[in-house]
């Protein structure tokens, strides 16, 4: 059996953070999460998890998303991500600049945001098999 596919998801509002825990563990799904991007930062440095899907927020504070998916980018280049705002078109448009893979506008739907992560992992396979 394929090992399960791990997510970090990071969000400042706890109560996303829940359902998407929630939501992402019952299908199967390895998670963790994280409160910014500090503590982000930290899970993927600890080299203790080797995660296949980041979906971050993009407004928070210490590290934003956008600095996060700089950052993760740089650091972990095969690492997909997936950003998500509630604020309109100008984080998106950075999101995308920092080479986000997909951005969702807020609310999001959890099946939706499953897709993606099934269809970037299945690319991203695809990728390394040729």
């Amino acid at each position: 059996m394929a090992a399960p596919i791990r997510l970090l998801i990071v969000d400042d509002n706890e109560d996303i953070l829940s359902t998407f825990y929630e939501f992402f563990n019952s299908m199967g799904y390895e998670v963790k999460t994280a409160v910014d991007g500090f503590a982000a930062l930290k899970l993927l440095r600890e080299k203790t998890h080797d995660f296949d899907c980041l979906i971050t927020d993009l407004v928070m504070p210490n590290i934003s998303g956008v600095g996060l998916i700089s950052i993760v980018k740089k650091e972990y280049p095969d690492l997909k991500i997936i950003a998500m705002t509630g604020y309109g078109d100008q984080p998106g448009a950075l999101a995308s600049e920092a080479r986000a893979d997909v951005v969702l506008f807020k609310p999001v739907d959890l099946f939706k945001i499953e897709e993606k992560i099934t269809g970037l992992l299945d690319k991203g396979s695809q990728n390394k098999q040729e």
